[in-house]
This record gives C-alpha cells, sequence and structure tokens, in this order.
C-alpha cells in the first residue's frame, strides 16, 4: 500500500509540472513508452540491481529513454536511484487516472463472447457516456465463457448483462425453490 500512495504522489507531482508546461498528453505517451521499456524483464532487472553503478543505470535510462521529455527522464533517474524501479507501472496507472479525470473521461473494460461490431460499440459507449455525463473510452476484451451479452467494467463498477450471470442466477433460483419445496 504504501508504493501506491507514493506512485500517487509522484504521479500528482508530475501531472501538476505538465499542466503548468501544457504538456498533459506528451507526458502521458511518455510514461507509456516507460511502461513499455520496463517490459523488458532483462531491463528492469538490470534498473533494479543493487551491484549496478547508479551511472550505468542512468546512462541507460538516457539510452533506451531517449526520446521522452527530460522531466520525465529525470522522474525515472529519481526513482531508479531510490530503488522504487516497480513504482513507475503504478506512477503511469495514477497518472492516465488523473489525466481522465481533468479531461472528464471514463475508461471502461466491455467484454463479449464475441467481437462487437463498430455500431454495437458505438451505441454501448454513447449508452454510458448519457449515464455517467463522461467521455467514455472503452477497450473491448473478447471472454466466450460469459456465453453471450456483455460485462461492462467501469472503475470499480461491474455492469453485469452477460448470459452467463442470468443463467446463474436462475439456476439459483431454481435450487432455492427446490430447497423451499423439500426436494
Amino acid at each position: 500500500m504504501p508504493a501506491q500512495v507514493s506512485g500517487k504522489r509522484y504521479a500528482q507531482a508530475i501531472f501538476e509540472l505538465a499542466r503548468e508546461q501544457d504538456q498533459l498528453d506528451q507526458l502521458a505517451g511518455d510514461l507509456q513508452l516507460v511502461d513499455q521499456a520496463l517490459q523488458d524483464e532483462e531491463f528492469k532487472a538490470f534498473l533494479k540491481h543493487a551491484k549496478v553503478p547508479a551511472a550505468d543505470k542512468i546512462k541507460a535510462i538516457n539510452t533506451v529513454l531517449s526520446a521522452v521529455n527530460p522531466l520525465v527522464q529525470n522522474l525515472v533517474h529519481i526513482l531508479v536511484s531510490g530503488g522504487l524501479v516497480d513504482l513507475l507501472p503504478q506512477l503511469h496507472q495514477a497518472y492516465e487516472a488523473l489525466l481522465d479525470e481533468h479531461l472528464g473521461r471514463q475508461r471502461v473494460e466491455v467484454t463479449s463472447a464475441i467481437p462487437l461490431e463498430d455500431q454495437e460499440m458505438e451505441r454501448i459507449t454513447n449508452f454510458l457516456s448519457g449515464l455517467i455525463q463522461k467521455e467514455v473510452v472503452a477497450t473491448t476484451v473478447v471472454d466466450e465463457s460469459i456465453l453471450g451479452g456483455v460485462v461492462i467494467r467501469m472503475g470499480d463498477r461491474l455492469l453485469d448483462g452477460s448470459a452467463r450471470s442470468r443463467l446463474e442466477g436462475l439456476r439459483n433460483r431454481l435450487r432455492a425453490g427446490m430447497s423451499l419445496s423439500g426436494t
């Protein structure tokens, strides 16, 4: 939990600097590049290794992240020097959440049993946008196990309109009815 709080604090600090410099979107993209670089387990292990001199780590960061804003590079230097490499993905998520809030948008995940047509996704995002009065940015996931319908995840809310959940509800009601009747 302390790492999450720290990640949010760093995200808030860099968000404020990015807003002052009118670079909110650029820094979001740069933090995405940092996240992608850390997907390379060897690079991540190198940055975390205690016996690698800090100067070598800084040199590697500058090489790998040469295209990112110096503000982001400096932040990465600070976190790597402090042994907080694992904080970077959390920081990126927290920054994205701050940016979404600032821009009045909500990210949602729409899960369906089959790929949705563009028109269907548009109807879903328009409906959700009207419901929550924010711009909706949707990502789609295909999961055949839900059988049909859709499951929508918005932050910590879940709207389950899947056939699987309806069938489970029906099964539970039937079982409850059977136990009440003594069968």
